[in-house]
């Protein structure tokens, strides 16, 4: 027992802010990450644009003021990549990290022609049942999680009870389960972005979207206990109550209910209004196929230059001069190291979110070398985001997160990272294959069909085991929906 307890400590101590941080920079998107680092330029005066980022010497500039904290480690950071010079970088044939170039141009070009952005058309639906294929689910829970996702309104919320979700699959689809499996695949849906997804009710999506900002402090947690305990006090604005109940104080009650309107109380009905640039998809990365060598480079949008304030480091020196300081120097010393340290900490973490999209990209592009060099997509390989993690040394939440939200343009087209990812099916030879080669195979069957007499998914489930693939005509159907064909019936042409 004492064990346990000991290891728990160990999980929750490395949960650090800057961890929090970088998972929360790991999602912005590169359309936004320019004004994320805008906004930081504008908050704190100690840090700027280095704009001699290239010196003739190619150092970094040594820092005097070298922070007394202990450094920032991400998980993994003592697998092959951790001491690589981040700033540059290239992967050969051979799968070694060489030198992988930041690209100057805001978008490279393949076959003399400037690739622009593409729009994003995706809903609030789409984008939550594509983070179902992030979840490790069988079939049949996978199955119970799309009849959760279907049950979503407009807004995000779940309003169906759970027995008449339990009775719609055993009816309809013919899966048998029970309410607490239902609410235990309700709780890691709730986990998917926008924070409320799969709620019940009001309270549970405000709670759920606190619940994810913990760790921005003590208003939080009173916002939580408010939510918890004075609910109903709440939406009636009976503040003075709360206030009383949880002996608070007007500047206390004021943050603390700043906190709660800050949320949103629709989660899925402002995906469709989001702003411009995130409406647009601009790569995190581009894979070009030199000669039959598989090149990776980062957006330079990824890859600001920044630095700590020459100013600051100089008036910091003066102060560290003085022998004899008083209260104002002294407040002045400490305001100005924290900003240093503020900057040198927002740099890290820059630095960190560009060494993890590329060690993540890197380790995937390798294993699905033969689809970026060909674009066959039956030439994709099984791989979840444990292999992934596994590689990389780092945890599988944030290989999801880069999975989730990161694109990558090659020659035949821009792919959600996430679209590599796919389970595996044997065939009769033993040999493992993704999902995605049987899923095409199947487009392709179809596709060459005869329409005046198309191919029943009894047909079909016959033709892919001929050709080695053990699979059960109730997945051949499951597949043929996920790729959005219809019934042999509905197929046919006269």
């Amino acid at each position: 027992m004492s064990l346990g307890q000991s290891l728990q400590q160990r999980l929750l101590q490395k949960l650090s802010p800057q961890q929090i941080q970088l998972m929360k920079l790991l999602q912005v998107p590169t359309a936004n990450l320019e004004e994320r680092i805008k906004e930081e330029l504008e908050e704190n005066p100690a840090l700027e644009m280095d704009e001699d980022a290239n010196n003739d010497d190619g150092e970094e500039m040594k820092d005097e003021f070298e922070s007394t904290e202990e450094e920032y480690e991400l998980d993994g950071s003592e697998d092959e990549y951790e001491n690589l010079d981040i700033s540059e970088y290239v992967a050969d044939d051979d799968g070694e990290i060489a030198d992988y170039k930041m690209k100057d141009d805001n978008y490279p070009e393949i076959d003399d022609k400037k690739v622009m952005p593409m729009k994003n058309e995706n809903s609030f639906f789409d984008m939550v049942i594509n983070q179902l294929g992030l979840l490790e689910l069988d079939e049949r829970r996978f199955k119970i999680a799309e009849q959760i996702v279907g049950s979503l309104d407009d807004d995000g919320y779940l309003r169906r009870e759970l027995s008449s979700i339990v009775d719609d699959l055993a009816f309809r689809q013919n899966v048998m389960t029970d309410e607490k499996e239902v609410e235990s695949i309700i709780k890691q849906i709730q986990q998917f972005d926008p924070a409320g997804v799969g709620a019940r009710n009001l309270q549970e999506c405000l709670l759920l979207q606190l619940e994810r900002k913990l760790h921005e402090g003590k208003a939080v947690e009173l916002a939580i206990q408010i939510l918890k305990k004075y609910f109903e006090e709440f939406t009636k604005k009976h503040y003075e109550k709360i206030q009383r109940g949880l002996n608070l104080n007007d500047d206390q009650i004021k943050e603390v209910i700043n906190q709660i309107i800050k949320l949103n109380p629709r989660p899925g009905g402002n995906v469709g209004e989001i702003n411009k640039a995130e409406s647009y998809i601009v790569p995190d990365f581009y894979i070009f196929n030199n000669g039959g060598v598989l090149e990776l480079t980062l957006n330079s949008r990824n890859a600001p230059d920044l630095r700590v304030s020459e100013g600051y480091r100089d008036m910091m020196k003066e102060y560290e001069k003085g022998a004899k300081k008083d209260k104002r120097q002294k407040e002045a010393v400490l305001f100005i190291k924290q900003k240093i340290d503020s900057a040198k900490w927002f740099i890290d973490m820059i630095k960190q979110r560009q060494h993890t999209l590329l060690v993540t990209m890197d380790t995937i592009m390798k294993h699905q070398y033969e689809f970026f060099l060909t674009g066959d997509e039956t030439e994709m390989r099984p791989m979840i985001l444990k292999d992934i993690a596994e590689k990389t040394g780092l945890d599988i939440s944030t290989v999801s997160r880069v999975a989730n939200s990161k694109f990558v343009q090659t020659e035949f087209g821009t792919f959600r990272l996430k679209f590599f990812f796919s389970e595996s099916l044997s065939t009769d030879s033993g040999e493992e294959v993704s999902t995605r080669e049987v899923k095409k195979i199947l487009s392709n069957m179809i596709e060459a069909e005869d329409k005046r007499k198309p191919l029943s998914d009894e047909e079909l489930t016959d033709m892919l085991n001929d050709k080695g693939y053990n699979i059960a005509r109730r997945t051949v159907a499951k597949y043929r929906e996920m790729l959005n064909i219809p019934v042999a019936r509905l197929r046919k042409e006269l």
